[in-house]
């Protein structure tokens, strides 16, 4: 035993300052990230720390392989030394840009998330911050990737006869053909030219109406009013006609449209339809001052449409918003059904008469 010792006194030197050395920096490694975890809790409690997490274990990992490499040279050829050595600089290279890479994406996605919190919690429109942490965020991996991939000498030749042989203008318009490409650019028209932001109510079509939750890079999220999120790609709902019932006055006209039977009485029915619109607590006085003085009526009835069996009434009914003119709507429905059926004001409904043949 002590003749082995003797004979590989500096083999055995080596691999105890190795391991010494990956156990000093696996334990710094993780003080430092209990550190700063409790840092991050104590500003910004609500934060989640996986990507700390993630960090400490990649350090750890990194430390491992590259002691290991390290103690591989005592087993090697001093000819296989310099690509031992290459190894080893490969691995701390690839390793040092996936750590840079997280963290730069995980202070970039804390920076815009406490931003957001800021401007939520002042009411002010967070959209481009939203948008912005998704860009920025994937834009640093995509970078951190591509730095990874040109680390191997093999695929940075691929890339570099590729862009030789094709050149960067060609790649560049292939791209933009791309589905995915052409949704990143039609999120940054809606992100610049605004015809909606996070917290509008839109319709699309008749299907496609909710409160807008969320603008990717890839599509936008819409919560319709059965509480079910619809998906819908940047590039298509760029092409579409939309209508934004939050884009400057929020002010919402809800139109009442009810038919009554020829035989009815006709100033009756508008004379009920005014009175239940003006006496419901959402009703919003949208007249102006000479309307008001010429003693205009809060709600204005008229028939818009004599149909085959009804006389169509319309009453223009104003709420403060879609919200509130919606169950307005909804509301009036049924007082205006209810106070008809007590005045006897018909609204017709199909009839179907049977005639019976006898032999």
């Amino acid at each position: 035993m002590t003749n082995f010792i003797n004979e590989h006194k500096q083999a055995l030197i080596w691999v105890g300052i190795v391991v010494c050395i990956v156990v000093v920096l696996v334990w710094l490694t993780n003080r430092f990230s209990q550190w700063l975890i409790e840092k991050i809790r104590i500003k910004y409690p609500d934060e989640k720390i996986s990507s700390i997490t993630l960090i400490r274990q990649i350090n750890g990992i990194l430390w491992v392989i590259l002691g290991v490499i390290a103690i591989s040279f005592i087993f090697i050829d001093e000819k296989y030394y310099e690509s031992a050595i290459e190894n080893f600089y490969l691995t701390l290279y690839i390793g040092i840009v996936a750590v840079i890479t997280i963290v730069l994406a995980s202070g970039a996605n804390v920076w815009y998330s406490h931003s957001i919190k800021e401007k939520t919690a002042l009411n002010e429109d967070y959209t481009n911050q939203k948008f912005l942490r998704y860009l920025v965020v994937y834009s640093i991996y995509f970078m951190g990737g591509v730095l990874i991939i040109l680390a191997f000498p093999s695929l940075r030749g691929v890339a570099q006869t590729a862009l030789g042989g094709a050149g960067i203008l060609a790649i560049i318009t292939g791209l933009a053909s791309q589905e995915a490409l052409a949704n990143i650019v039609s999120g940054i028209f809606i992100i610049s030219f605004k015809p909606f932001k996070i917290g509008d109510i839109i319709r699309i079509d008749e299907s496609k109406t909710g409160t807008v939750t969320d603008i990717t890079l890839r599509h936008t999220i819409i919560r319709n009013y059965q509480n079910n999120m619809i998906v819908i790609p940047n590039s298509i709902i760029n092409k579409e006609k939309i209508v934004n019932y939050d884009l400057g006055d929020r002010m919402y006209c809800q139109w009442i449209d009810i038919g009554v039977s020829y035989n009815s009485d006709i100033d009756l029915a508008k004379h009920i339809v005014r009175e239940e619109c003006e006496s419901h607590p959402n009703i919003v006085d949208h007249r102006s001052e000479l309307d008001i003085y010429n003693q205009v009526p809060k709600v204005t009835t008229r028939i818009i449409g004599l149909e085959d069996s009804a006389v169509v009434l319309r009453a223009w009914a104003w709420a403060r918003n879609f919200d509130e003119a919606f169950s307005m709507k909804c509301d009036l429905f049924e007082s205006i059904k209810k106070r008809f059926d007590k005045e006897g004001i018909e609204i017709p409904f199909p009839y179907r008469t049977l005639i019976l043949k006898r032999e």
